[in-house]
């Protein structure tokens, strides 16, 4: 990349300066906020003035002097501005083979091989069997797989994971509810078939948690039933019990995988605590005899204070001698390693979590060194509507179904005096509502909370989804109208139009998907793909695209053709699609 190039040159620069190649300071080189201010400009004159001795102002001079004897030819000038900054202006014929290379290399352009052979597995959304999936593991599923997109984009090797609660208390306490539904006839009249007359309708499993966690806080006798009933299930001792739980499971899966087919994601694999739950006892127990961990009123506990300040006492195994969510996560990073032996893997969570994570890390280091090394943990924000977050413990959860139904039924009402066919509307309206949701997500740093706002996320203008995926879609036509005309792209005029702001953000994309996979952070191509789309429309907007009599018209066809390479290929990683029409 031209970025390398330059650096490399201000390090030969700054030698000239006497300054030996192991003192040179770190330095920047960035775009300017104002593209008039240069492409890129570089504060290096600023932080050599003080080992120097020097004035900013008069190291800048003394550096530009340097750099114009050895001037790259893509470079057209380099400037000191301000207070000793050193900014480089690109010259036409660098962007013209630019967007050459978009439309050269067409649906690879922007990926890189810079992860090529790492083997990394990313875990995510992770929602619970007998419980909802709420509008949380909608975030954390978007998080997740644009953070796959991404690392596939910068080369890496990505498997898909799900990491799932099918044992534990929340699942007593569904099944105890399930119990008091059947005995009282509630799940009869409501639901016919199924198992025991408990139908095979999600909606009343999340019914049967709500009662039971309720009744486990309130009643301390139905909290004793359901803490002997969470060993049975644990340790599969009850035939009537068993049947229940696998119907139940069942259930939730199959429910869960619609949504999955909705977002656009498909896991590589599907890791149970029931699974994991008796390897981290087991590492648990060895830890004990090693003194990683102490023995504490009956359980089994880990002190993360005594390694840090910062860190509190967490339980891995209990009293009833049942490994806890910690210790199943131990055993779940050997089984994660089992099955896909990694170099790295990524757990995407609420942030709520984070401190928790903290000493789960820290007892990784100790009973699994060599895999704790391998493990990035990202915690995410909350995802709100206005009317603020809700509970599943209370019944009033917002469902992720009943939230990308409310953001569909939203499209189709802004769709309905569009003249597009019923049966597409409906398929147009599911692309956009999920690219609204999933930009709304996306376009936010990762650990900030979000309230998604129907007007705002569903706009065509502005900071929006269905704005890019609308951009998008005239960009299509435009394309559509010059092959009609018969005119094709080229950028090989004689007189190189003007270069405007478009072409200058096109070729920028590679360094994107390459920061944004470094820094695990999907927000930097949203904001990005934003810039790009308000760009176009300003290209649009001032110029005539499609023109036979207009000898420049094939080339605002090529930059029109690298304009919609660039965002559907930015929007794939993503994970947002674009509609043929809106």
């Amino acid at each position: 990349m031209i970025k390398e190039e330059i650096i490399d040159l201000i390090k030969k620069a700054v030698l000239a300066q006497g300054i030996p190649e192991q003192d040179i300071p770190a330095f920047t080189l960035e775009h300017p906020d104002e593209m008039s201010y240069g492409d890129l400009a570089s504060n290096v004159a600023l932080v050599l003035s003080k080992s120097l001795k020097k004035s900013p102002v008069e190291v800048a001079k003394q550096v530009v002097e340097n750099l114009n004897k050895n001037k790259l030819d893509a470079v057209e000038k380099i400037e000191m501005a301000g207070p000793g900054f050193i900014n480089f202006y690109l010259a036409d014929k660098y962007f013209v083979a630019g967007v050459g290379e978009v439309l050269k290399a067409g649906e690879k352009y922007g990926t890189n091989n810079n992860l090529k052979g790492q083997k990394t597995i990313v875990d995510y959304t992770d929602p619970n069997p007998f419980k909802d999936f709420h509008i949380g593991h909608l975030m954390n599923n978007v998080i997740g797989e644009a953070l796959c997109r991404i690392m596939e984009g910068n080369g890496a090797n990505v498997k898909r994971a799900n990491y799932q609660g099918d044992v534990g208390i929340h699942v007593a306490k569904t099944i105890w509810g399930v119990f008091k539904m059947l005995g009282d006839g509630t799940a009869k009249k409501e639901f016919f078939g199924g198992l025991f007359g408990f139908g095979n309708n999600p909606k009343v499993w999340g019914r049967a948690y709500a009662l039971g966690a309720t009744t486990f806080d309130q009643d301390e006798q139905a909290k004793k039933e359901i803490t002997d009933l969470n060993k049975k299930i644990y340790e599969r001792s009850d035939r009537k019990i068993n049947k229940i739980y696998d119907f139940g499971k069942k259930i939730s899966l199959q429910e869960f995988e619609k949504i999955y087919k909705i977002l656009g994601t498909k896991f590589d694999y599907y890791f149970f605590e029931s699974e994991v739950g008796n390897l981290g006892k087991e590492i648990v127990l060895k830890g004990l005899k090693d003194g990683i961990f102490e023995k504490s009123d009956g359980a089994t506990v880990f002190h993360g204070e005594k390694y840090d300040p910062l860190l509190h006492t967490r339980v891995f195994i209990n009293s009833q001698n049942l490994p806890t969510y910690e210790a199943k996560e131990l055993g779940l990073i050997v089984e994660k390693n089992n099955r896909f032996p990694f170099d790295k893997t990524i757990s995407v969570t609420g942030n709520e979590i984070n401190d928790y994570y903290k000493v789960l890390l820290r007892a990784m280091f100790l009973t699994v060194p060599d895999l704790a090394k391998k493990v990035t943990h990202i915690g995410h924000g909350m995802l709100r509507l206005p009317t603020g977050k809700m509970s599943s413990r209370t019944g009033q959860v917002i469902t992720g179904e009943f939230l990308l139904s409310e953001i569909k039924n939203n499209v189709l009402e802004k769709m309905k005096d569009r003249q597009i066919p019923e049966k597409e509307k409906y398929l147009v309206a599911e692309i956009v509502s999920i690219g609204a949701l999933k930009y709304s997500i996306l376009k936010q740093e990762t650990g900030k909370d979000i309230i998604f706002d129907f007007d705002k996320s569903l706009s065509f203008e502005g900071d929006s989804g269905p704005y890019l995926q609308y951009a998008c879609v005239r960009a299509k036509s435009i394309l559509e109208k010059a092959e009609k005309e018969g005119i094709k792209a080229n950028l090989n005029l004689e007189n190189t139009p003007v270069i405007g702001e478009l072409p200058k953000l096109l070729v920028r994309f590679p360094e994107v998907v390459e920061r944004a996979g470094k820094e695990y952070s999907p927000h930097y191509l949203a904001t990005y793909l934003t810039e790009l789309a308000s760009a176009f429309s300003t290209f649009y907007a001032e110029q005539v695209v499609v023109d036979k009599n207009d000898p420049v018209s094939p080339y605002r066809v090529a930059l029109t053709s690298a304009f919609l390479t660039v965002m559907k290929n930015g929007l794939n990683l993503l994970g947002i699609k674009v509609p043929e029409r809106m």
